[in-house]
């Protein structure tokens, strides 16, 4: 009977509950609450004010960083993003990758080392309309390779200027030229002692494989990252494009922004570079004249040899095309041929580049004698079009002198001389005095008549350069057959352009004329009509009728009248006595 459980049973139900409300009691309040709840009132306000105190200082800290901080994070909200391009590393370029041009003159001196080996397959169409003059790409030559275009000149080098890529196997599409055909050309190529990261290729590559790649889509170049290494094998699939022969000479070439970094020309070009390109425009109004001017005159006037220094600055340049021929001038490598083609060619108006490359069969090596520069210009409608300044082997080069005017013969409008009027009548000889009563009839008389007889010699001196000034327009207009007089024509309205302050070069084609002429004259007679006459004319001559002489001669009368008429009166009273039109060049 002591061991009974009941008497225990009351303990630990006792114990349970008492538990439960022990664990239960800092629940509800927290040893914190019994605790403070224990203080007396007056250290229980103490604890309070403190615990707002530092409530309140904390806020201010608070307040204070944000007053601070807010102007320079509201100020970041307008600024420029952050580009995660920066922390991509871009594909590096070396000095002999962005300026190609000149491992020319070293690649001349060693014309045996071997750089590539090549095999081709071309299973496009055949019969390729050939390229002009026999450039780069004609049908049945082999097609030369691309090592990097050059669009960029700052008056000391040619660069690349491009922006690369990474890219795939399969590199992005530009659209080709609309009077151009299409070749496609496959080439597996192999790396023997080229050096560097340009990646040599046909124009326009499409596909390349076996080697990681990045691309430039505005000039078609490519790189290897990592560098070429000898035994480096790919394959490169390219559209080759031919333009259209018979387009060229009535093709125009752009104009705007979107050309502006292929006819940008440098500051500081030499005056004689200036005027041999302004002398090749004179008479070359088409800019495919232009440019057929700018390459026969260097194929005919130099001579290449393998041993000339390299260089394409401005002194260069002007070394090469008019240094003296017993101090090295006046021979070059293709260096300096491409390079003077291109930056004549931008003197004249014309978008030109600069390629590098090599000329070789389609099967077997490509040594370093195979490499060369050629130029290339920018048509509309057709592309990019090679031309072929270097001269024939078997061609001996004439002086430049004989072809080229050290001086120019006309000063600029603002500078144009006033004539010397000289008497038409041998004047009188004064005899010598012989004494005090001759003396004094003799000065009285030659005082006296001097102011008039002055007066008489202006007099006559406007009236012959007026006469003249008609004699001369009544012979452009109405003599000569119907294109002789759509010449004059036009003749008189490029004339009225410069006596109105307005002068139009010799590089510019009939259309850019037209165009300055309606930016003179926003209101005048419409010259691009006589524009299109005068095209056709030189490019068919004899074709034009009486009728279009006629329609000519009236709109550029209607236009000149117009122009004058808007000059102030004094300008409009020397306009038909200035002497400008009768020794400026025809």
């Amino acid at each position: 009977s002591a061991r009974t459980p009941a008497p225990a049973s009351g303990p630990r139900r006792a114990r349970g509950a008492g538990g439960r409300r022990g664990r239960g009691g800092p629940r509800r309040g927290g040893p914190g609450a019994a605790a403070a709840a224990g203080l007396a009132p007056a250290v229980r306000a103490a604890v309070r004010a403190r615990l707002a105190a530092a409530s309140a200082a904390g806020l201010a800290v608070v307040l204070g960083l944000v007053a601070l901080l807010a102007p320079l994070v509201a100020g970041q909200v307008d600024g420029r993003p952050v580009d995660p391009r920066r922390y991509v590393e871009p594909p590096q370029v070396e000095t002999l990758d962005e300026n190609p041009l000149i491992r020319i003159s070293g690649w001349a001196l060693n014309p045996g080392q071997q750089l590539l080996d090549v095999r081709t397959q071309r299973p496009g169409p055949p019969g390729s309309a050939p390229a002009p003059d026999g450039g780069p790409g004609a049908a049945g030559r082999p097609v030369p390779i691309r090592l990097a275009v050059l669009s960029d000149y700052d008056g000391v080098t040619w660069r690349v200027g491009a922006t690369y890529r990474n890219a795939g196997r399969i590199l992005p599409v530009t659209a080709p030229a609309p009077d151009s055909t299409v070749e496609t050309v496959r080439q597996e190529i192999t790396v023997a002692g080229l050096s560097g990261r340009l990646l040599p290729a046909v124009a326009t590559p499409r596909q390349v494989t076996g080697a990681r790649v990045a691309y430039d889509p505005t000039t078609g170049t490519l790189i290897r990252p990592e560098g070429l290494t000898p035994g480096l094998r790919y394959s490169v699939t390219s559209a080759l494009e031919t333009p259209d022969a018979n387009l060229l000479a009535t093709a125009d070439v752009p104009a705007g922004e979107e050309v502006a970094r292929v006819l940008r020309v440098a500051d500081g070009a030499p005056d004689p570079l200036r005027r041999l390109a302004a002398q090749l425009a004179e008479s070359n109004g088409a800019p495919y004249a232009r440019a057929a001017a700018v390459e026969q005159f260097l194929a005919e006037h130099y001579r290449l040899v393998a041993d000339a220094p390299s260089g394409h600055a401005y002194p260069n340049l002007n070394f090469f095309l008019f240094g003296p021929r017993n101090a090295g001038g006046q021979r070059g490598t293709s260096e300096q041929f491409a390079a003077a083609f291109a930056v004549l060619g931008r003197l004249t108006g014309l978008p030109t580049r600069v390629v590098v490359g090599f000329r070789a069969a389609d099967d077997g090596p490509v040594r370093a004698g195979d490499a060369y520069a050629w130029p290339e210009v920018l048509f509309e409608g057709l592309g990019w079009v090679p031309f072929d300044p270097l001269p024939r082997p078997d061609e001996e080069p004439r002086p430049v002198e004989e072809d080229f005017r050290p001086a120019p013969e006309d000063p600029p409008p603002s500078e144009v001389p006033e004539p010397t009027v000289e008497p038409t009548a041998t004047p009188q000889p004064v005899a010598a005095p012989g004494g005090p009563a001759d003396a004094g009839p003799s000065t009285a008389l030659l005082v006296g008549g001097g102011t008039g007889g002055m007066l008489l010699l202006v007099v006559a001196a406007l009236l012959t350069l007026l006469l003249m000034r008609r004699s001369l327009t009544r012979g452009r207009l109405a003599r000569g057959d119907p294109g002789q007089r759509i010449a004059g024509a036009w003749r008189e309205v490029t004339d009225a352009l410069r006596l109105a302050g307005h002068p139009v070069g010799g590089d510019l084609s009939a259309s850019e004329v037209a165009a300055r002429a309606r930016a003179a004259l926003p209101f005048g007679a419409d010259v691009e009509e006589l524009a299109v006459l005068l095209n056709e004319t030189a490019f068919a001559p004899g074709t034009a009728s009486a009728e279009q002489a006629a329609r000519a001669v009236a709109t550029a009368g209607d236009y000149v009248a117009a122009l004058r008429a808007a000059r102030p009166w004094w300008r409009r009273l020397l306009w038909s006595v200035r002497p400008g039109p009768l020794r400026w060049p025809r």
